[in-house]
């Protein structure tokens, strides 16, 4: 099974990053961008788990370790692997 996890920022938290990335791409002639929001991308493969057990599994990671709950939100997908 493979977990793909997306970690960002909950609305209304600053992120100076974005910010930063947003200027640049102005200033680069990008004006058309409005906004950016900077985040985490991880891929986890679990192994000898079922579905039902890898997103408890997964959920728990991300409410431990992964992501700052307070700040962070996440979301997942679980896929199959060979």
């Amino acid at each position: 099974m493979l977990a793909k996890i997306h970690v960002t920022f909950k609305n209304g938290v600053l992120d100076p990053q974005g910010k930063a990335v947003h200027h640049a791409l102005n200033d680069l002639g990008f004006n058309e961008v409005r906004d950016v929001t900077l985040g985490k991308y991880l891929e986890i493969k679990l192994e000898g788990v079922s579905a039902e057990e890898a997103e408890h599994r997964v959920s728990d990671m991300c409410e431990k370790l992964l992501a700052n709950t307070v700040i962070e939100s996440y979301r997942y997908t679980l896929d199959p692997t060979d």
